[in-house]
């Protein structure tokens, strides 16, 4: 019986994670984070960080579609 082909597939992504993407912007994460677990506005978050509202909400998207890191694995 030959074997059946099954491609690899790695558990990483060249996607950046969370935290890279706000150090990347000069916002510090654990802040970050917590201000999502309050459940704060782009805005209020934009004002704490010195951001445009557009950068919050990128990064929210961000965790709302991909988590923290973007990495899936499969078995």
């Amino acid at each position: 019986m030959e074997p059946t082909f099954k491609p690899s597939r790695a558990p990483w992504s060249t996607r950046p994670g969370l935290k890279e993407m706000a150090a990347e912007v000069g916002i510090d994460f654990d802040r970050f984070l917590a201000g999502l677990a309050a459940n704060r506005s782009d805005t209020e978050l934009a004002a704490e960080f010195g951001v445009d509202s557009q950068v919050i909400f990128r990064l929210r998207d961000h965790f709302e579609r991909y988590g923290l890191h973007s990495i899936m694995g499969q078995d």
